[in-house]
């Protein structure tokens, strides 16, 4: 525990009303989305840069580890205070600074919710792409800290390809900037590009400078069902051969369709087994020409229904589907397992197939669903923690399944991050040499290991 001394410093630099210490301040910023639970000695509601800065230089003097947190909706664990110490909670810094219409570009702080952002762009006829699951509640932070996708990651790349500048404070309080406000910058190392995905591992981001889009002028979302997984997977590399050029290509497996529908209270026919859904957008008159070129690839793939949102509630409708997954596929059993793993687009009907086939011999209920179009598959393990053989095959069963992914060119996580829960797996995807890379680039930003520590390595 940190000691009343050290804590009364805490508040005399910060602010009483910024640091707290009660019971139930720490268990509320104890877990995220893993189930896991680690308890902090106390937590901390920076409002402006001073608050981080001071608060940095403080813990490093006291040498007390700080482990920063967006929303905590993560499934790696990443914002999990391991060994105690500081959670540094961003939900305070939320303001949208500047939204720079002629430069297509917006300054946010970390806090900011990415559905917020999203439509405050919109409203001036702009167009932030990166739309994780959980838009709605995940904060631009963690986004970057996750490097995080989404599910128009197909088309228009994940929240790094976004970041054009980034300000951030060192565990000893001083400030960095890295990047700048042009999209062509080459001068010196990529630190911007470091931190993206880095975890907080290596500084404390304060300030996001983004890039944006022009809004597209209309979308148009299907859904094509499938009487078998197979013919459901192999779709996808057909869409994109077929040069549709969708935004979103969401796959969705019969498990995962049957615990989405039932959660919503919706029928579903017994024939589907496999669900995908597309979106695209641009102009009117090359959507045109695009929906009928998907027309002609679904026609081709032998789809069971091929179905048009006819309005934005519908579109809405769809969407709300893919979105509830996660929450409803947690009633099938007390814990899911949910790996991220990735693999090349052309290896997605192989994966599915190697999944399942070793899933029915393990007896383990596995769900697939997720981005296949840039071979994302949401690999979800639904297991009993009570079980202790259930959990022992769960895990031999995901030992296998990385292992493939690492085999077939892939890699272990795709937008998730390793956090605490891929630690155990880095060997499979890089050598000793670079992980003891990772490790001296790790010292140099935080030499005596209290940024977010216990995460990667």
């Amino acid at each position: 525990m940190i000691e009343k001394s050290v804590i009364d410093a805490f508040e005399k630099r910060l602010g009483k009303d910024k640091v707290f210490t009660q019971p139930e301040y720490r268990l509320a910023y104890s877990y995220d989305a893993t189930g896991l639970e680690f308890v902090p000695d106390m937590v901390v509601f920076p409002e402006n840069e001073a608050d981080v800065s001071n608060l940095l230089a403080l813990a490093f003097q006291h040498r007390i580890p700080v482990t920063p947190r967006g929303a905590g909706v993560g499934y790696s664990g990443g914002s999990l205070p391991v060994e105690q110490g500081i959670a540094l909670v961003f939900t305070r810094m939320k303001r949208i600074l500047h939204i720079d219409i002629e430069n297509f570009m917006v300054e946010v702080e970390p806090g900011v919710v990415t559905y917020d952002l999203q439509q405050a762009v919109e409203k001036k006829g702009l167009f932030y792409p990166p739309d994780p699951a959980s838009h709605k509640t995940s904060t631009i932070g963690g986004n970057v800290a996750e490097n995080a996708g989404g599910l128009r990651c197909f088309k228009y790349g994940v929240t790094g390809d976004y970041v054009l500048e980034l300000e951030a404070f060192l565990i000893t309080g001083e400030k960095i900037k890295s990047g700048s406000h042009t999209i062509k910058n080459v001068a010196g190392y990529d630190l911007k590009s470091l931190l993206v995905g880095s975890e907080g591992t290596l500084a404390v981001i304060t300030k996001v400078l983004l890039k944006l889009l022009p809004l597209p002028e209309k979308r148009l979302t299907f859904r094509v069902n499938f009487r078998s997984l197979k013919k459901g997977a192999e779709f996808i590399n057909q869409v994109i051969s077929g040069r549709v050029y969708p935004s979103v290509l969401e796959f969705m497996d019969r498990t995962s369709l049957e615990a989405v529908h039932r959660y919503l209270e919706l029928p579903l026919a017994d024939q589907v087994q496999a669900s995908v859904l597309v979106e695209i957008d641009g102009n009117r008159l090359e959507l045109e020409e695009r929906k009928n070129k998907l027309g002609a690839v679904v026609k081709e793939a032998e789809a069971m229904e091929f179905l048009e949102a006819q309005s934005e509630e519908e579109q809405d409708r769809l969407w709300l589907l893919r979105r509830s997954i996660s929450p409803a596929i947690g009633r099938i059993k007390p814990k899911k397992i949910n790996e991220d793993i990735v693999v090349p687009p052309s290896k997605i009907p192989e994966a599915v197939s190697f999944i399942n086939h070793e899933a029915a011999k393990s007896g383990i209920t596995v769900i697939l669903f997720g981005h296949f179009g840039d071979g994302n598959i949401h690999t979800n393990l639904m297991v009993d923690p009570a079980d202790p053989g259930e959990m022992q095959r769960a895990d031999q069963l995901l030992d296998k399944i990385l292992r493939y992914v690492i085999s077939v060119k892939g890699s272990i996580t795709g937008e998730h991050g390793v956090g605490l829960t891929k630690k155990p797996f880095m060997a499979y995807q890089f050598s000793p040499l670079e992980i003891d890379l990772f490790r001296k680039i790790k010292t140099v930003f935080d030499p005596l290991n209290l940024l977010n520590p216990g995460k990667i390595f």
